[in-house]
């Protein structure tokens, strides 16, 4: 990954789950912010079956050097057996938000 600011993309099957990791996210500083929105339906394949299944996405803003520490924290938290971490490359945006991103995200309290 080469930009410096990332979004991160993960579903989660229930609020109480996206809660947790968002919360737990932002509180350990690999994520400056997560948006959490509900009301999204998956449509996708597993095990050989079709599945259409209620879920929430996390919108996770976070940068390069936090991402490692990000991606083990949503994988430690999360019941899915295969849950989506999914990082897109942030070529722009208002400068002293980024700032504030990339502040947020260097204060890790491990």
């Amino acid at each position: 990954m080469d930009a410096e600011h990332l979004v991160g993309l993960s579903t989660c099957p229930n609020m109480t789950l996206a809660k947790e990791i968002a919360d737990t996210l932002v509180e350990d500083g690999h994520a400056a912010c997560v948006n959490i929105i509900p009301g999204l339906t998956s449509v996708y394949r597993w095990k050989g079956e079709t599945h259409h299944d209620q879920e929430i996405l996390l919108v996770i803003k976070t940068t390069r050097g936090a991402w490692k520490r990000m991606e083990a924290t949503v994988l430690r938290l999360h019941t899915e057996e295969l849950p989506e971490i999914i990082a897109v490359p942030v070529s722009g945006g208002l400068s002293d938000y980024l700032a504030w991103v990339t502040y947020q995200t260097s204060l890790e309290d491990n």
